[in-house]
């Protein structure tokens, strides 16, 4: 009995982890709840080893934050929240358990900047209500008046309590500053330098030496949510480079983090990942005489998971409305309790009432279990059934300029679904597979071709991702666009 139900429940939750559509962006505003709290809200992650040249031995993990951030954000632009916990977990044994959490707690200060206002006998020293009076860089911040930075903790055991600082390489220091938001060019002359100036070498505890970044970057996920948004407003069948991506405008922000191999890795080659973000418990609004800056309230008790990304596009289009929320809150070990939505996907269905094309057929969904669940057998195969990304480290990268967008798919076997790149177009790549392309590439292995009509089929968004749009060198993800493009001449 205990086989038959652990049987179900993988074919279950394959589903969610692959009928993902292009109606969302990756992880943006996917539950009710994570609307209104945008400064925890996991748009993508990325997990990968590392194509950058001299440190193939490391694995990259990326976890954005706070979507579609406008160039133009003044006068505050885009801080994290002061009060969360943002995190990156790795499962190295199989139990869909984080055994390595990465807790990345953010700061931001301020020098109250002033400005003497009046002549004479009148004169008064004023706060000023702007982020920066003047231009800024790494070596000059004394017209910055936001200063951020955070701490990253290396927590190991089921507790993830306690835990050890990464260190900055040569001072030692626990704490590491951030770039901030690109406002412009009259403010950062040189934007990509600046921020490269705030990628460090760190000692991680008991693995050695790593890299860390946080800091703004340009949305990573290319996607037209106009017309997708619009019943699917496009031919799902045309050119997959048709459409520009909406969020190709934008930005997010960044926790980017490269470890070593060894690092991560315990009695198998292969790891499970994904990002969740924590918030106390109770948040009390404090009165005005009691308000002071960056702190309208008071947080306290324990803390809550409130956001969580692992594969891209599961939330989104797979969870029903009732429960996004709870899988935001939940982890991947208790995945079975979404088991209803997973077993009997929707999507398949509605594309079929808006196109001309036949949802699959075979139920439960045996050929999404080997892609998307427990990992394919020979790949990624891993552990108990969970929605997080797999990723086999003993695989070894693909260079950017042969890597296939398609990944797997496109016979680039250090691509999605294993693990998860920049470049990878994970939304023509999960259309596909939800439409049933492997019914028809391993037919009679996990279902046959006549289970899904329409799964040979060249379903896409028409907006193309690749490795072109991308860096390929560590944090990867390219310079945000700068709020005020202009050069200024006085």
């Amino acid at each position: 009995m205990r086989s038959v139900i652990r049987a179900v429940v993988v074919a279950a939750l394959t589903v969610t982890c692959l009928v993902a559509s292009p109606a969302f962006a990756s992880s943006h505003r996917e539950a009710p709840a994570i609307t209104g709290m945008p400064q925890v809200d996991a748009t993508d992650f990325y997990m990968f080893r590392s194509y950058e040249e001299g440190r193939e031995d490391m694995v990259v993990l990326i976890a954005n934050y706070v979507p579609t951030e406008e160039p133009f954000g003044g006068p505050n632009y885009y801080p994290l929240d002061t009060e969360a916990f943002y995190e990156i977990n790795i499962d190295n044994d199989g139990d869909a358990e984080a055994d390595i959490v990465f807790r990345f707690d953010y700061a931001q200060t301020s020098p109250f900047l002033a400005l003497d206002v009046g002549d004479g006998g009148d004169i008064e020293s004023v706060p000023v209500p702007l982020a920066f009076i003047g231009p800024f860089g790494s070596g000059n911040v004394s017209n910055l008046n936001v200063r951020r930075s955070y701490s990253v903790r290396k927590v190991e055991g089921p507790g993830k309590a306690g835990g050890r600082f990464l260190t900055h390489v040569g001072s030692n220091a626990t704490q590491f500053t951030m770039p901030f938001d690109n406002a412009g060019n009259k403010s950062v002359a040189d934007y990509e330098d600046y921020a490269d100036d705030y990628i460090f070498d760190v000692d991680i505890p008991g693995c050695g030496m790593g890299r860390v970044f946080v800091g703004q970057r340009k949305d990573s996920f290319y996607i037209n949510l106009g017309e997708t948004f619009d019943l699917f407003n496009l031919d799902p069948l045309g050119a997959r480079d048709a459409q520009p991506s909406d969020l190709v405008d934008h930005s997010v922000t960044t926790f980017a983090l490269e470890a070593p191999i060894s690092c991560l890795t315990a009695s198998s080659e292969v790891i499970g990942g994904w990002t969740t973000a924590q918030k106390r418990k109770v948040r009390v609004l404090k009165p005005s005489h009691q308000v002071a800056y960056n702190e309208p309230a008071r947080e306290v008790g324990g803390v809550e998971q409130v956001s969580r990304l692992g594969m891209p596009l599961v939330n989104e289009v797979v969870i029903g409305l009732p429960d996004k929320d709870r899988f935001n809150a939940s982890e991947p070990s208790d995945d079975s309790q979404f088991l209803t939505y997973v077993t009997h996907p929707t999507l398949p269905e509605i594309l079929q009432l808006l196109f001309p094309v036949t949802a699959p057929n075979n139920f439960p969904r045996a050929d999404l279990v080997a892609a998307f669940l427990t990992g394919v057998a020979g790949l990624n195969e891993f552990g108990v059934p969970a929605e997080m990304t797999r990723l086999n480290t003993a695989i070894a990268p693909t260079p950017a300029d042969l890597q296939s967008n398609l990944g797997v798919l496109g016979g680039d076997l250090a691509g999605f679904p294993n693990g998860r790149r920049p470049g990878d177009d994970v939304v023509d790549i999960e259309l596909r597979v939800a439409m049933g392309v492997l019914c028809h590439a391993f037919p009679g292995v996990y279902c046959d071709p006549a289970d899904a009509p329409s799964g040979d089929l060249p379903f896409t968004d028409q907006t193309l991702q690749d490795a072109s749009q991308f860096d390929a060198a560590f944090p990867f993800l390219t310079t945000p666009l700068p709020g005020s493009p202009l050069d200024y001449v006085p």
